[in-house]
C-alpha cells in the first residue's frame, strides 16, 4: 500500500474510531505505528490534527477542515482495491503472447486449456515471431510476455522452462538413419535446409562447435516448410525436438553425436508490474 494512504488510513479511521488502539486492530498495525504515521502527517502539513488527552483524541479545528479530503482519498482507495479485489477473481482481462511456432503449437493449446478452466473470461492475442522480434515486441510493451531461447537481453526477467533438443532430420529410408546418433561432420555432404533468422544462430552455432561449413541450400524461419522440403527429398537439416511432435511429414530424425539444445524460457519485462492475470498464467506454465 503506497505509504501516504496508509497515513490518511490512520488518521480517517482514528477519528472514525475514537481511539488510537480501536484503529490500530482495523489497520492490523501496532498502536505505536498509527500514532507515528498521523504525527508524520502533521509534519507534513505543518498542522495539529488531533488533540491528545486522558479522555481520548479529538480533532482540532484543522483536523476538522482536513478530515473530508482524508476521507474522499480513503473511499476512492477503497472503491480501488474493491476493483482490485475483484480482478484477483480474473473476471476479465487479456494477455498478449509473443511465441514462436513450436510451442503455440504444442505447448499453449494444453497451457490456455487448463488455465481456462479455472479463469473462462481471460482472452489471448498470440504474436508470431522470431527470437529477435519476440524480444523487441517484450521490450516496447507490444506483448506482456513471449516465449524465447534464453539467453536472451539482460534487462528482461526470464522464467527457465525447458531444455530442447536439437535433432537431425532426414527422409525416410536416407542412409543416415542407420547411425543411433549422427555424427555432425556427415550432414556436410548433402544440402541442408537451415532453420535460421535474425541473430539468434542456434544451429549454426553446432557447426561452428566442429568447425564445419554446412552446404546450405536454403534458410528460413518456417519449420513446416522445411519438414516438408525434407520430406521431398530437397535435404537435410537440424530441428528442435519439440517441432518433431505430432509431424504430419514422413521424415526421421536421429540424436546427434554431440550434444545440442536450445532452453526454452518465457521472458517479461518486469514481473513485478505484470497484471493480475499474466502472474496467474506464469505460475500455470511453471508448473504445467
Amino acid at each position: 500500500m503506497d505509504t501516504n494512504i496508509q497515513k490518511y488510513m490512520s488518521f480517517v479511521k482514528t477519528v472514525e474510531y475514537g481511539s488510537f488502539t480501536k484503529a490500530a486492530e482495523k489497520l492490523h498495525y501496532s498502536q505505536s505505528g498509527i500514532s507515528r504515521m498521523i504525527g508524520d502527517l502533521e509534519k507534513e502539513w505543518k498542522v495539529v490534527l488531533l488533540e491528545r488527552g486522558k479522555s481520548g483524541i479529538k480533532l482540532t479545528s484543522d483536523g476538522l477542515k482536513l478530515l473530508p479530503y482524508a476521507k474522499s482519498l480513503v473511499t476512492e482507495y477503497e472503491k480501488l482495491q474493491m476493483q482490485v479485489d475483484e480482478l484477483n477473481g480474473l473476471q476479465s482481462g487479456l494477455i498478449r503472447i509473443g511465441t514462436f511456432s513450436s510451442v503455440a503449437t504444442h505447448w499453449l493449446p494444453n497451457i490456455i486449456r487448463e488455465f481456462q478452466k479455472d479463469y473462462p473470461n481471460i482472452d489471448y492475442e498470440l504474436l508470431l515471431g522470431d527470437y529477435t522480434e519476440i524480444e523487441g515486441w517484450i521490450q516496447e510493451g507490444r506483448v506482456d510476455c513471449g516465449f524465447l531461447r534464453l539467453p536472451t537481453h539482460p534487462e528482461l526477467k526470464t522464467i527457465f522452462l525447458e531444455q530442447d533438443k536439437l535433432m537431425a532430420v532426414f527422409p525416410e529410408h536416407h542412409p543416415l538413419t542407420a547411425y543411433e546418433k549422427v555424427p555432425v561432420a556427415a550432414l556436410c555432404d548433402e544440402p541442408f535446409l537451415l532453420l535460421e533468422k535474425g541473430g539468434k544462430a542456434e544451429v549454426s552455432e553446432i557447426f561452428d562447435r566442429c568447425n564445419l561449413t554446412p552446404k546450405i541450400h536454403f534458410i528460413t524461419w518456417d519449420d513446416y516448410a522445411i519438414m516438408s522440403m525434407v520430406e521431398s527429398g530437397l535435404g537435410i537439416s537440424i530441428l528442435p525436438q519439440l517441432i518433431l511432435k505430432r509431424v504430419p511429414y514422413k521424415i526421421t530424425a536421429k540424436e546427434l553425436n554431440l550434444p545440442a539444445y536450445r532452453e526454452i524460457g518465457l521472458a517479461l519485462k518486469d514481473q513485478k508490474t505484470a497484471s493480475l492475470a499474466v502472474k496467474r498464467f506464469l505460475d500455470y506454465l511453471q508448473y504445467r
